[in-house]
């Protein structure tokens, strides 16, 4: 799995190990680079020499941290090694065990690791109707105005899935915590991402607010910064 972060790689291993009905072992291998190189190897040496003898679906997350082209002179020998070992334990992966990977820099790995992959699956960003899908997802249990999800996809232009999620939960932890509105919390959200959006994205977004019976012109005009005559004018060109 290749793609950058957040954008679903881990959780389609956990669709995967969930269909198969088996355990996902997660090794993060970032977290295994020991300060002691030598000691690197034999950390991923024993937890697939572990796994190979256990009924599950294995994800070695961070591949890149291990991983690298031997070809990179600013790699040490050490790491150059490690590479190898992994290659090795990869080759001796029985095949009644589903191994996975995942990287968010594919352009780092050693082409050999590519090799060893029966499949490679590409994770993009998602588009505006992903984005759509998950904000009607993370929102589901939310009694809102349903017109919120046309506001919160336009400001989520460009964000992962993950940015997406935690954007909704931080929303949705402050109303609770300062016991107001969840559409308070949701202006505050629109107000910090809008001074991001291009003018035209800004126009759009503040002219959806308004059409949507979600605030008033003024309100508009405070959140995005778009004038109301701006607003008017655009409501009359679309209309």
């Amino acid at each position: 799995f290749s793609g950058p972060p957040g954008v679903g790689k881990t959780l389609a291993a956990r669709w995967v190990a969930r269909e198969l009905a088996k355990p996902l072992v997660i090794l993060d291998l970032a977290a295994v680079m020991s300060s002691f190189l030598g000691r690197t190897g034999n950390n991923v040496r024993a937890v697939l020499d572990y796994t190979k003898d256990v009924d599950c679906v294995l994800l070695l997350d961070e591949l890149d941290a291990v991983a690298k082209r031997r070809d990179d002179a600013t790699e040490v020998g050490e790491l150059k090694r490690l590479v190898t070992v992994l290659l090795q334990e990869i080759d001796d992966w029985p095949p009644s065990r589903l191994l996975l990977a995942a990287t968010n820099h594919g352009d780092l790995l050693d082409p050999a690791v590519w090799r060893r992959f029966d499949v490679v699956v590409n994770f993009m960003m998602p588009d505006s109707e992903c984005i759509r899908q998950a904000v009607k997802q993370y929102m589901n249990d939310i009694v809102v105005n349903d017109k919120w999800v046309d506001i919160l996809s336009l400001v989520s232009a460009g964000e992962s899935f993950s940015d997406i999620r935690r954007m909704i939960m931080a929303a949705r932890r402050s109303s609770v915590i300062h016991d107001v509105s969840l559409e308070t919390e949701l202006e505050s959200v629109v107000r910090s991402r809008s001074s991001a959006l291009g003018t035209q994205d800004r126009i759009a977004l503040a002219s959806v607010l308004v059409q949507n019976g979600l605030t008033s012109q003024r309100r508009a005009q405070q959140l995005t910064g778009v004038s109301r005559d701006t607003i008017r004018k655009h409501k009359a060109k679309s209309g």
